[in-house]
């Protein structure tokens, strides 16, 4: 089932001459994972406030298409907190997410919105802090906590909602890269566990390239790729370089060290663990012949 289809989708934000998004087409599978990049101001964030419903309910200006989730919940003729349990969110910066004065009542607030009934509200907190592996800070007070930890309460109280898609926008973008790590591997628990519909806006494509199923990248408004990791970081390298996209180093070196290879046969390394065992590799078929 199509958990979202995005069509003819426009967006030009109150006050401002130019448009966000540009005649968007976009089709995410349940349970899919999807990278969405591309330059600052290129129009990620925007997209993903139109699969939430704060595009058109909250952020004012010209709108145009259609957002539907599981074919049937159009995302126009509802209000982002009637969204809230289909589509969780989950910010940049996790401490505009947190209000409350300890980690357990943060995970339960968004659930005593929703009305969830008192027992079934403390199941959930309960599941939440186990799933994210979190129970040691449940009465710390948010501002203690580190930003991957606080992070990880903002997952935990969006999850706890139990949404069929999860969005990220930059999740890791305050974080130093051993949080940004942590982060990004309780989301690939979270989707083996789940095996719900994750759709994230990063910059650090080296730590989620391997992971994902499709990268969309986004220039001036629009979608101009939407492909495999493999393709795009092997075949679509310059379109990226042009854009100003970082690609990750592992698949640059691999490249030019195999650039008269067999592309059909190459798969792009992302880690430098995973570089260094294909240029072992192929000493050794190399010694062989």
């Amino acid at each position: 089932m199509r958990a979202i289809r995005i069509e003819g989708v426009s967006f030009k934000y109150r006050g401002s001459s130019e448009w966000a998004l540009k005649d968007v087409d976009l089709e995410v599978e349940e349970g899919e994972y999807v990278l969405i990049t591309g330059p600052s101001g290129c129009g990620k964030t925007t997209l993903c406030r139109c699969i939430n419903g704060l595009i058109p309910h909250f952020y004012e200006g010209e709108y145009k298409g259609d957002v539907v989730l599981f074919e049937e919940i159009e995302v126009s003729k509802y209000e982002p907190y009637q969204l809230a349990p289909i589509v969780g969110m989950v910010f940049q910066d996790p401490e505009s997410q947190l209000l409350m004065s300890s980690v357990e009542r943060e995970i339960a607030f968004g659930l005593e919105n929703l009305g969830i009934d008192r027992d079934e509200m403390r199941r959930r907190v309960e599941w939440a802090l186990k799933l994210l592996g979190i129970e040691h800070l449940r009465n710390k007070a948010p501002y203690e906590l580190s930003g991957g930890e606080q992070q990880k309460v903002a997952i935990a109280s969006v999850i706890a909602m139990r949404p069929r898609i999860l969005v990220l926008d930059e999740p890791t973008a305050n974080l130093d890269p051993a949080s940004s790590l942590d982060v990004i591997n309780v989301l690939s628990d979270l989707k083996r566990k789940l095996n719900i519909t994750i759709i994230i806006v990063e910059h650090r494509l080296n730590l989620l390239a391997p992971i994902v199923n499709r990268v969309v990248v986004m220039d001036k408004g629009r979608i101009i790729i939407d492909e495999s990791p493999e393709e795009v970081f092997l075949r679509k390298v310059d379109m990226l370089e042009k854009i100003g996209v970082e690609v990750p180093k592992t698949c640059l070196v691999y490249r030019k060290l195999f650039e008269f290879e067999n592309e059909e046969e190459m798969k792009p390394p992302f880690s430098p663990e995973d570089l260094v065992q294909v240029i072992l590799n192929a000493k050794k078929v190399s010694n062989r012949s």
